[in-house]
């Protein structure tokens, strides 16, 4: 099974790049997992957070494919570490690739929101995006 993070942003720093790093080497041989950057769409005069997040939805379900996918969103479940490896047994199960997509600057378009299998919080709380690539390598 192969699981695709999906990440609307830029080169992170180099702690977040290491965190990932650490956390992913530590996947069993039947998962592997890859970072994908999601060039972010810009903002120009008269364009508003809306079409910034629509270009964005569109850039990431193209990226998405037929993959099971997964809005990493402040309002989605907050499984608990069995739960989670619950899910994931049934993924690899399944033999079908996940997507696992975090938004970017504006949050995710509810045309992602509408399209995910799955809705998955870290937490309540809004972070920066390069700590939810870390705590999002090491829950997996």
């Amino acid at each position: 099974m192969k699981i695709r993070i999906l990440a609307v942003g830029h080169k992170m720093p180099a702690w977040v790049e290491q965190g990932c790093a650490e956390y992913l080497k530590r996947m069993p041989r039947e998962m592997t997992v890859e970072l994908v950057e999601i060039k972010p769409d810009k903002r120009a005069a008269g364009k508003g957070g809306e079409q910034v997040r629509e270009a964005e939805a569109q850039r990431l379900l193209e990226a998405a494919g037929r993959d099971y996918l997964i809005a990493m969103d402040e309002h989605g479940n907050e499984p608990t570490t069995l739960q989670l490896a619950s899910r994931m047994e049934g993924w690899l199960a399944d033999g079908r690739d996940v997507a696992l997509v975090i938004g970017g600057a504006d949050g995710l378009h509810d045309k992602v929101l509408q399209a995910a299998h799955w809705k998955w919080s870290l937490s309540r709380l809004t972070m920066p995006h390069g700590m939810v690539r870390v705590m999002l390598a090491e829950q997996l």
